[in-house]
């Protein structure tokens, strides 16, 4: 089927509403006349309302028109996306192992910019426990937060469940930005080190800041000699004492061999 207007002579009407060159409105006239006034400026008239009574009529130039408007159809293709619905298939009693790699891809497929059809196949009594199914979907689903979105919410279709994911660039351009960011670097040494300083004076606290008189801290400090000195003392009796068993002991092994030589006499 042609789509393209009528031109010049091959406009039927015995007469038009006309529009000048540059759009102001010329008003209803004869078909010849509109005809002449084209001619007389080298230019097309074009039918470009041919349903209205009588049919509008505009003077152009229609080679012109044709390559603006095959332009505008041009760039409008370059500007459209392309979508294209992919589908990945699971099944209930899917391993780990293939659950990773079609989730993957799903993920792939969502990053390009194409929609995904999740598809859960049921046989036999797998068609009693429609949860299985529901629990893989929305595992998917979670899987693939940072690239998709769920479309299309689960539903029986026969003997399988769908769910439709499709790509959310949002959660693209946020994942991209936390990726691209630096990571936070571990404070320095230098900045957990204590200052350079008096330590004593600093762990130690003074008398006067634990509310202590001058007076009970030499009373503490001479009972604690005492018990130092007294300590000493006892080690020192103790180990007289040890010496004294040992000079012993060694005077009795000493005086043994005379008694044996005595009874042998």
């Amino acid at each position: 089927m042609n789509n393209e207007p009528r031109i010049n002579d091959r406009i039927r009407a015995r007469e038009v509403r006309l529009v000048g060159p540059d759009g102001a409105q010329i008003g209803i006239t004869p078909l010849p006349k509109a005809l002449d006034m084209a001619r007389e400026l080298e230019l097309d008239l074009v039918e470009v309302a041919d349903k209205a009574n009588p049919p509008v009529c505009r003077i152009m130039d229609y080679g012109k028109y044709k390559y603006e408007a095959a332009q505008r159809a041009k760039e409008s293709r370059k500007k459209s996306t392309n979508v294209v619905v992919k589908e990945m298939k699971y099944r209930p009693k899917i391993g780990a192992g293939d659950f990773g790699t079609k989730t993957k891809k799903v993920a792939e497929f969502l990053g390009e910019g194409h929609k995904v059809k999740i598809t859960i196949m049921f046989r036999g009594r797998e068609m009693q426990h429609p949860e299985l199914g529901r629990k893989i979907l929305d595992q998917v689903a979670e899987a693939v937060t940072e690239v998709g979105k769920v479309e299309i919410y689960p539903r029986l279709d026969g003997r399988n469940m769908t769910m439709v994911l499709g790509p959310d660039k949002k959660a693209q351009a946020a994942a991209e930005k936390k990726r691209s960011a630096p990571e936070e670097s571990p404070a320095s040494p230098s900045t957990l080190e204590t200052p350079v300083g008096d330590t004593s004076e600093a762990a130690a606290p003074t008398a006067e800041a634990l509310g202590v008189t001058p007076l009970e801290t030499e009373a503490t400090e001479s009972a604690a000699a005492e018990i130092e000195v007294t300590e000493i003392e006892v080690t020192e009796i103790e180990v007289t004492e040890i010496e004294v068993t040992e000079i012993e002991a060694e005077a009795v092994i000493a005086e043994a061999p005379e008694d044996s030589d005595t009874s042998e006499a």
